[in-house]
């Protein structure tokens, strides 16, 4: 069982709104994710909301695959809801891909070529490789309580920066999508 993560938890401070609900191209930000996470196939979907959750809960469509669940504690940073929403996967999940609610152009073909790898070559951590930088990972269970124990806005990435050798690569030919972080952003996604 492979399960997605989509973290909408943030205040989004540097924005001055709650974005997960500002539009790109019809329809809300943090749905680009939900969408790329189930049109992947992935057997569930956890998003964690936090700031203005009420509204991201009545904004985001969640397909059946799906489920909200809240970080009371997300102004602690992204650390706190990669563990909220890893604590609330099925036990029988094997891995968890995860994504990021203000990259709306993570398709549903990056989430699947994840998967994919992972599936052909079993590693602790497997992320996408763009011409220009990182992209999402996914995280295999055996290092889910390194993750969970993480702490801080840095999200996985200490993780990551601290044992690349645990990280197996998937080259995509594509200059990563552009992150939506000031209304700018958004405009020129």
């Amino acid at each position: 069982m492979i399960s997605a993560v989509v973290l909408a938890a943030g205040a989004a401070t540097r924005f001055g709104r709650t974005k997960q609900v500002e539009k790109l191209r019809g329809k809300p930000l943090a749905q680009h994710a939900v969408d790329a996470a189930a049109g992947a196939g992935v057997d569930e979907i956890i998003v964690v909301l936090g700031h203005d959750a009420e509204l991201v809960s009545s904004t985001v469509r969640l397909p059946s695959s799906a489920r909200a669940v809240v970080n009371r504690e997300h102004s602690n940073g992204m650390a706190s809801s990669l563990a909220v929403g890893l604590r609330a996967l099925d036990d029988r999940s094997d891995a968890a891909v995860v994504l990021l609610a203000d990259q709306p152009g993570i398709r549903s073909d990056h989430v699947a070529a994840l998967v994919r790898f992972y599936g052909d070559t079993p590693a602790p951590i497997v992320r996408i490789r763009f011409r220009d930088a990182p992209g999402p990972a996914l995280f295999a269970r055996s290092v889910w309580p390194e993750v969970e124990a993480l702490t801080g806005d840095t999200g996985a990435r200490v993780l990551l920066d601290a044992q690349p050798e645990r990280v197996r690569w998937v080259a995509l030919d594509e200059d990563a999508p552009r992150d939506v972080d000031m209304p700018k952003d958004l405009d020129e996604a």
